[in-house]
């Protein structure tokens, strides 16, 4: 879903390669793909309370939005996580290529009281939608905390349960996922197959870890 961030916000400022590939380091396969899929990254927005007026919260200090221009239809998720890692504050990322745009995001939280980085919980994504797409009305909020909860709620894909926090709804969104690529592994092996007898039994492992997915995924 997209928004139309309010003006008083913008940034509009261009993060460098060479600051980004100071951070990445060593990793010559991240500074790989930030070269051959990335054309651009722009500090696009920033959304705090000098900005929009909402008051910070020790959780949400302040929340940043990044436009990325790509190169080409893909983004390694190990790019997206270089960015967060610069900033400890949560980041949304505006994907766009073709005339599309995507959003993409990952829950992320305080470690701690002891001066820990951040956690983050994997990416969470939009539909890629064409870029004069509608934009849907700013949410309301108290705080930057409930805004954050409201600006990432649409990238979730399954329906929050009654009184599940976000940090819950996200931790059970990454056991769906979890299990998934289990069901992936386990498609991957019922075809290989040849003994029967084995064969039963990993389409009665399949079974049970849909039918899982389905208790995690229902509202």
């Amino acid at each position: 879903m997209l928004f139309d961030y309010p003006k008083g916000a913008f940034v509009g400022r261009v993060l460098t390669k060479t600051r980004i590939n100071a951070h990445i380091g060593p990793h010559k396969a991240i500074k790989d793909h930030l070269a051959r899929q990335v054309e651009q990254v722009v500090w696009q927005y920033r959304l705090a309370p000098e900005t929009i007026g909402f008051e910070a919260t020790p959780a949400v200090p302040e929340i940043q939005v990044y436009h990325l221009a790509l190169k080409t239809g893909k983004l390694s998720a190990d790019v997206l996580s270089c960015l967060d890692q610069m900033f400890p504050v949560p980041i949304f990322f505006k994907l766009r290529f073709e005339g599309r745009i995507q959003v993409v995001a990952a829950y992320k939280r305080p470690a701690g009281a002891d001066g820990s980085p951040p956690v983050s919980s994997a990416y969470f994504e939009s539909p890629w939608v064409p870029s004069d797409a509608q934009r849907a009305a700013w949410p309301e909020a108290s705080n930057l905390e409930i805004l954050y909860e409201r600006l990432l709620e649409p990238l979730l894909p399954f329906p929050a349960r009654k009184g599940e926090s976000l940090q819950a709804r996200v931790e059970r969104m990454e056991q769906i996922r979890a299990l998934q690529r289990e069901v992936m592994k386990c498609k991957g092996r019922l075809r290989t197959e040849e003994n029967a007898v084995r064969k039963a039994g990993i389409a009665v492992e399949l079974q049970k870890l849909k039918e899982e997915i389905d208790r995690l995924a229902g509202a």
